[in-house]
């Protein structure tokens, strides 16, 4: 793997999914002697980005359906 000359490297898909490092994850890079480490930040009280897309799509309904009525017709 190649740096490119804004210092950007591609992180295999393979790594990004096992670590959940979607677009928009905070990370942390650390030297450990002639190594560098890459660690996903955990911030206690930081809204992820699934609670993000919740929010946002918080009270977005327009069927006017109730919650009943719509698990019946998904559950057929």
């Amino acid at each position: 793997m190649r740096i490119t000359s804004k210092g950007q490297v591609t992180i295999p898909m393979d790594i990004r999914e096992k670590l959940g490092l979607l677009p928009n994850t905070e990370v942390e890079f650390t030297i450990d002697r002639d190594a560098g480490r890459i660690t996903k930040v955990n911030r206690p009280g930081h809204r992820s980005r699934g609670r993000e897309i919740v929010e946002h799509m918080r009270g977005r309904a327009t069927s006017g359906l109730t919650t009943d009525q719509i698990m019946k017709l998904t559950r057929g």
